[in-house]
């Protein structure tokens, strides 16, 4: 069978961002054409799909996906993951921007239940790890309330793939016994932290979709009493052949993020430095690309 993507806004649709279905495919009626789960009954797989390189993906994550019927995707899985589902299985981008239009939660949710309460096994495919700012608890509750079977299927979370990417560790002894893992925005706006714990020597923290929050976070560690000197890397589309590493300082931060003009993913480290022979390898692969 020919595999569908489906982008659909079957409960509230986002004028020109998501019509109510369109449908990369020749067949007429998409939807009739799913196939049931093997035992005829609804199930939900909540699958970390990892930083975007396929190869990262886990066994079990390879076998949810040669399960399923329909597979509910975030907007920053890669072509090359969703490549790895099933033929016959339908692709549905139910994809959140941050400060842009996004499906609402309870949609999501919804279309969660509709399709696992038909008898389809349902893959929803979270970037990075799903239980890593991934409002996975929500979609949990949903199906739990329905009555529907559900498993986690952990997956590589941002940050292990990025710090990997500069030739670091996320702790180490004598600098770091700790590691934070930061949102640079939550649903009221740019997130509060303990910034006077973040400010002092030898703190490290990995901010999740910190870009547009950088001025904000560099104003309140300096006025906690940051070193304006603290090494700062942001790692654009970490583990995919097009990641970009921004190496820079708390001081300079904002200035440098601006002029990189990162669109990607992103993935900020404070109190990281890239080590050098990353930086080597990196170069290498570009000159060798």
């Amino acid at each position: 069978m020919e595999r569908l993507f489906l982008f659909e806004r079957p409960y509230s649709a986002i004028p020109g961002i998501f019509p109510i279905l369109q449908v990369k495919s020749n067949q007429a009626e998409p939807m009739m054409q799913l196939t049931r789960s093997y035992d005829g009954t609804g199930h939900v797989d909540f699958v970390g799909a990892g930083p975007g390189d396929p190869e990262l993906l886990t066994l079990k994550a390879l076998n949810a996906f040669e399960r399923a019927d329909v597979v509910l995707h975030d907007r920053l899985i890669s072509a090359e993951v969703l490549e790895l589902a099933g033929k016959s299985a339908v692709l549905v981008d139910v994809g959140k921007a941050g400060f842009g239009p996004s499906w609402k939660q309870e949609d999501i949710d919804a279309l969660l239940v509709d399709y696992a309460a038909k008898g389809h096994h349902v893959v929803r495919l979270k970037s990075g790890d799903p239980t890593v700012f991934g409002r996975l608890d929500e979609e949990i509750e949903a199906v739990e309330t329905a009555g529907i079977s559900w498993q986690i299927v952990p997956g590589i979370t941002a940050a292990s793939a990025a710090v990997a990417g500069i030739g670091q560790s996320l702790t180490r002894r004598g600098r770091n016994s700790s590691v934070r893992f930061l949102t640079g925005h939550d649903m009221k706006g740019f997130a509060d932290h303990d910034w006077t714990a973040l400010a002092r020597p030898g703190s490290v923290a990995a901010i999740y979709m910190g870009k547009k929050s950088a001025r904000f976070i560099q104003g309140r560690l300096i006025m906690h009493g940051a070193d304006r000197d603290t090494p700062v890397t942001l790692v654009e589309n970490a583990s995919r052949p097009d990641q970009r590493v921004l190496a820079t300082t708390l001081d300079q931060l904002p200035t440098d993020l601006n002029a990189a003009e990162m669109d990607g993913p992103t993935l900020t480290f404070y109190g990281l430095a890239p080590r050098q022979a990353a930086k080597a390898l990196t170069e290498f692969k570009k000159e060798h690309a």
